[in-house]
């Protein structure tokens, strides 16, 4: 289906959600991807395609995809993206994907997120809100510094604590340092046979955390994990 660019959000320095307006509304699941193609002249190897999280709730309008830009120069699909313009069409595939909250909803969760592996967290948590759903969560988010701290207004409207984690915090900080590991993860929710931990981010954070928490004892049907190919690891 087709969908109109609306506007954009500047979430930080290097951090922008996109917002489209679809031809018809789309139905999907919290947590849930699609493919976004945006034509544009000349398109590097990578093409004019590119997979996305919602970053959206399937309660609102607008679909919403949120993004990081390199500091050098990106692909042309970033430039292509950067440079829509109020009602420029762009085409949206049906959702895919089932990284998203299990059936029964008194299952606790974990949520673990490196940089824009939130996106799908902002989703579900924005429908929470919307709902008036309640479910058992604890989240850790792990950033580079603070400046990529995003989506703090959603946390807050699902009334949802987040243990953030600065790789290269400034002086100030006074959080946790360092980078998420599987200490961390079990510090905030030691995981009973039922918990699930969800884990997304960069490829090379969610197999080294998987593979921590397996090493850690939790079974390999509590790890539910979800990586963003193309982003170096938080």
């Amino acid at each position: 289906m087709t969908a109109a660019f609306d506007h954009t959000v500047a979430d930080a320095p290097n951090i922008e959600t996109f917002y489209f307006k679809p031809e018809r509304p789309l139905s999907y699941t919290a947590g849930q991807f699609v493919e976004l193609s945006i034509p544009h002249d000349s398109p590097d190897n990578r093409g004019a395609k590119r997979w996305f999280t919602l970053s959206s709730s399937p309660t609102q309008d607008l679909l919403a995809f949120t993004t990081r830009f390199a500091v050098e120069r990106g692909s042309s699909y970033k430039d292509a993206l950067r440079s829509l313009k109020p009602g420029d069409s762009v085409t949206v595939s049906d959702p895919m994907g089932d990284f998203v909250f299990p059936k029964l909803i008194q299952t606790p969760i974990v949520f673990v997120a490196g940089g824009i592996g939130v996106t799908p967290f902002a989703s579900m948590l924005q429908w929470l809100a919307a709902t008036g759903e309640s479910r058992p969560i604890k989240m850790m988010l792990g950033v580079n510094n603070e400046s990529e701290i995003v989506f703090q207004d959603v946390f807050d409207s699902a009334d949802q604590h987040v243990t953030v984690v600065v790789d290269k915090p400034s002086p100030a900080w006074g959080g946790e340092r360092g980078r998420i590991n599987a200490e961390m993860v079990l510090g905030v929710e030691q995981p009973g046979d039922d918990t699930l931990i969800y884990i997304s981010g960069p490829e090379q954070m969610v197999e080294k955390l998987t593979k921590d928490l397996l090493a850690a004892g939790v079974n390999k049907h509590q790890i539910v994990g979800d990586y963003f190919p193309g982003y170096p690891a938080e």
